[in-house]
């Protein structure tokens, strides 16, 4: 007799006591070489699923050990306890396996779950009683794999009412067949189409089936490899297995042959992070340039992030740098290293992606109340479900408002936003997805740093306090975003697709600033002021269209991607106008004081349009050697205008950028990596004071090489080491002889990077990064070489980690702990002064019951003064001191 009973025994484990619940549902396909003339590979192949409930003291037996019970549906319902809460399923996961795909569904109450399972056409369906499908955040949602293996058209896993689950498993010509066990714990399901009945030693006409004590259309069955649906009992909010940002396709990140850092929901619910600055702690390598007003500049490997850089749903999107509300955010990732050659023009540093919430199939109703520290206060609302009963149409509607003081004197802020979004399922092939978003910010009291002398160095003085504001009350910086786009997806077949997207975004900013410039160093305690007044848009037009096709070439299998984009950039300052401001005294400041005279004005407007038009093959050679291949061409127009002096300049240009990449996994858990990518951006014309226009430059270059290990420990805890050397090349510098900028600067990054994201044990997760960067000048004509770039520390790492009681009278209390270290960095490129490391100590208590979550969360819990940003002309910005925020969330 062959071998044919290769099954996967999935235990599950007491840890601290916890009782775990496991369901498996084993999905898999083994062509059978049979022994047997009368059999071949094609006649032998088959599916096979296996649904089993456990707990953690129980052995699985094999199916062929076990004694077959009674299959009616009254003997089932017997068995299902009434007035039991729905245990929520956090999360289901697809894995691939060496013999097929492990569906992992997860629930963080061990609990005895009861299966009915029964038989409509091709439709193999199991429905699981007294489950939710529920994220950790407690939004519904649904899973759904289209042709995992051959003879499976697909597999679904659904919310049915508020007590089910239905798992779905559709076979492609026959109706899989079923044989039903019991193994002491719970109830196990074997389902196999119909050639898997076929005996080796018999012909296929004259075979005879073994009496069953099952009916029919559910005959008994033979198992060949399996693929498991597995219940394990555990969360994983921590670990993000899979992205677009690195692809523009569905990609686990294991197969990536790039860095990227996932900052996943959860964790920005444990933190309670409101802003993407707070979120970017989370990421080693990544420090705040600088702040102006709203906006919020980053340096990724040492460079910083241009607009270009910034994206949302992987489109660009300039508007990504304000520091405002993240309601409507699911989580926000980091591409370290170059994109060009994805998401065309943009520095080679890295790139930032904001991924938003998206409609829900199941009601979700969220409510959150924060207090805190220097009059903080904010309310949020989530709203999601169907508007129809088919539940083709879905909408979300995230709104909050906000409005907080600061450690900063007369310094203060007011956000409100509202985002609505809508999916909407046309026929069976195609998706449309709109979105919208309005913010309205208002900030007074804007704080522009104190000087180095004084907080960073020693003043005669004394030491500048930490609240202390050199700008005026009366100074405001108020914004409006509004955003609005589609996303369209039409399936052609199961291995084709379109998507077409449109995003149109606007910002304006009115701002009325006093800046703070240059201390007097004669008596080291007065610094000269300048008073602006101006308007600042930004529009951004962006529409994509790419088709995504697999296909094999023998036993080489390929995902190609093959897109344009086309893109408008208009960044206008209709109004600039300067002024002297007078000085003030740092240490006993005298604020109101009269404007001065006019310094000067400007009105200047640049466009920048784009094309790019890209192609992208991911190619499988073998289950454990993948190869990467993508190249992009790009071409711009930008255009400057300073309508006051009534200078216009013209720079286009045009530049191929290629990418490699290739992952080898000796085991399933290592994917060791190495790629090769460019990148390529238009160097910004700037204006000079007075209104004078420089002359337009060549494009930026920048190329890295890169070589990692990505290790995936078990499913629920991987980690991600990487070395590269990054170049960037045409750099502007400034002329010393001339006092304007010209092209000769070169500057290098080296560095190493490791991330450990997941859970440790049942109910204990762990977010943790560490990044060493040596980034310096190779090529000036002004600075030293081998000076450090501005605003990047040698060594920087961060660690946040929770632990929640899973059990006993405690259950649903947690705390989490964090530290966040960014190393002594350089303040100017010129190396004129240091900024001196800044460690940070955050702590966290929660209370999670059902859908009841009570937390209060400690920032700086040790007071630590330290510096968290550099601004220009030597001033550096205090970071926040010992906060305290509570709140409060329900959801129903």
């Amino acid at each position: 007799m062959l071998n044919l009973w290769q099954r996967r025994c999935v235990a599950t484990c007491r840890q601290t006591s916890l009782f775990l619940a496991s369901v498996f549902c084993l999905l898999d396909i083994q062509a059978v070489w049979a022994k047997s003339p009368f059999l071949t590979k094609d006649d032998t192949e088959t599916t096979l699923t296996s649904l089993q409930i456990k707990d953690e003291k129980s052995s699985i037996r094999r199916v062929r050990d076990l004694e077959r019970v009674s299959t009616r549906v009254a003997d089932l319902f017997a068995q299902q306890p009434t007035n039991t809460p729905a245990i929520s399923i956090t999360e289901v996961k697809a894995n691939p396996t060496d013999k097929g795909v492990e569906i992992i569904l997860q629930t963080s109450v061990g609990q005895q779950l009861q299966v009915i399972n029964r038989s409509t056409g091709n439709n193999f369906i199991a429905d699981v009683s007294g489950g939710q499908l529920r994220l950790p955040s407690g939004e519904a949602f649904a899973f759904r794999s289209e042709k995992p293996l051959t003879g499976i058209t697909e597999v679904t896993v659904t919310n049915i009412d508020a007590n089910t689950v239905r798992v779905t498993v559709v076979g492609e010509k026959t109706l899989p067949t079923v044989e039903l066990f019991d193994d002491n714990a719970g109830l196990v399901f074997g389902i196999n189409s119909a050639a898997t009945a076929m005996q080796p030693s018999q012909t296929p006409p004259t075979q005879e089936q073994p009496p069953s004590e099952t009916p029919q259309d559910e005959p008994a069955a033979q198992q060949d490899q399996p693929i498991e649906l597995v219940v394990t009992g555990e969360q994983d909010g921590y670990r993000v297995p899979d992205t677009t940002t690195g692809t523009r396709t569905d990609t686990p990140l294991r197969d990536i042959p790039q860095s990227i850092q996932v900052v996943p929901q959860q964790v920005l619910r444990d933190q309670r992070i409101n802003r993407l600055d707070d979120a970017l702690r989370n990421v080693a390598g990544v420090t705040p340039e600088f702040t102006n007003g709203a906006n919020v500049y980053y340096r990724i490997r040492g460079f910083e992030a241009s607009n270009n850089n910034l994206l949302r749903n992987g489109l660009p999107d300039p508007g990504v740098g304000d520091a405002v509300e993240l309601a409507n955010v699911e989580r926000v990732e980091v591409l370290r290293g170059p994109a060009s050659v994805l998401f065309g023009l943009g520095n080679p540093g890295g790139s930032i992606n904001i991924v938003t919430k998206r409609p829900l199939s199941e009601p979700f109703y969220a409510i959150d109340a924060t207090v805190g520290s220097y009059s903080f206060y904010r309310g949020a609302v989530d709203l999601s479900g169907p508007l129809n009963d088919s539940k083709s149409f879905l909408y979300r509607l995230n709104t909050a408002y906000r409005n907080s003081g600061s450690f900063l004197d007369f310094n203060s802020s007011e956000n409100f936003s509202i985002s609505p979004a809508f999916s909407m399922t046309i026929g069976k092939r195609t998706n449309l997805n709109l979105s919208a978003e309005y913010i309205e910010s208002r900030d007074s009291g804007l704080g522009f740093g104190v000087p180095i002398v004084g907080s960073t160095l020693p003043n005669p003085n004394g030491k500048i306090p930490r609240n202390r504001n050199l700008t005026e009350p009366t100074d405001e910086a108020n914004g409006t975003t509004t955003r609005i786009g589609y996303e369209l997806e039409h399936k052609f077949s199961d291995n084709w697709s379109l998507r077409n997207a449109f995003r149109y975004g606007f910002n304006s900013y009115y701002i009325a600033q006093t800046r703070p410039e240059t201390l007097d160093t004669t008596d080291n305690r007065t610094i000269s002021r300048s008073f602006s007044i101006y308007d600042q848009y930004f529009t951004n037009y962006t529409l994509t269209t790419n088709v995504v096709g697999k296909f094999s070439t023998g036993s080489i299998e390929h995902q190609l991607l093959f897109g344009v984009d086309l893109n408008r950039y208009i960044n206008a300052t209709p109004k600039y106008v300067s002024f002297a401001a007078a000085s003030i005294d740092i240490f006993n400041p005298v604020y109101g004081q009269p404007i001065g005279e006019l310094n000067f004005e400007a009105i200047n407007s640049s466009t920048t349009d784009s094309l790019g038009i890209f192609i992208q093959d991911q190619i499988a050679i073998t289950e454990s050697l993948k190869v990467l291949l993508g190249a992009r061409f790009d071409t711009f127009n930008q255009t400057s205008e300073d309508l006051l002096a009534n200078i216009e300049t013209t720079k286009s240009d045009s530049a191929v950028s290629p990418r490699f990449g290739i992952v080898y996994q000796p085991i399933r858990a290592i994917s060791l990596y190495a790629s090769y990518i460019s990148s390529f951006t238009p160097a910004q014309g700037t204006f000079l004071f007075g209104g004078s226009l420089q002359s337009a430059f060549d494009p930026e270059r920048g190329r890295q090489y890169e070589v990692g290990v990505k290790a995936d420990f078990n499913d629920r805890l991987s980690a991600t080491l990487a070395f590269y050397d990054l170049t960037r090349t045409n750099v502007l510098v400034d002329d010393p002889t001339t006092g304007f900028q010209i092209q000769t600067g070169e500057q290098n990054s080296q560095g190493i990077e490791l991330s450990v994201t997941g859970q440790i044990l049942p109910g204990w997760n762990i977010f943790a990064g560490y990044a060493y960067t040596n980034a310096r000048i190779t090529e000036d004509a002004t600075f030293p070489v081998g000076n450090r770039l501005p605003n990047t520390a040698d060594h920087a790492f961060n660690v946040w980690t929770t632990y929640e009681i899973q059990q006993g009278n405690l259950q649903g209390l947690g705390f989490g702990l964090g530290l966040f270290f960014v190393g002594d960095r350089a303040g100017d490129l010129d190396n004129t002064y240091y900024v001196p490391s800044s460690p940070r100590t955050d702590a966290a208590i929660f209370y999670n019951r059902d859908r009841f979550r009570i937390g209060l969360n400690f920032k700086n819990l040790f007071d630590v003064e330290y510096f968290e940003n550099t601004y220009f002309g030597g001033r550096v910005g205090y970071g926040q001191p010992f906060t305290v925020q509570g709140t409060v969330s329900w959801q129903f």
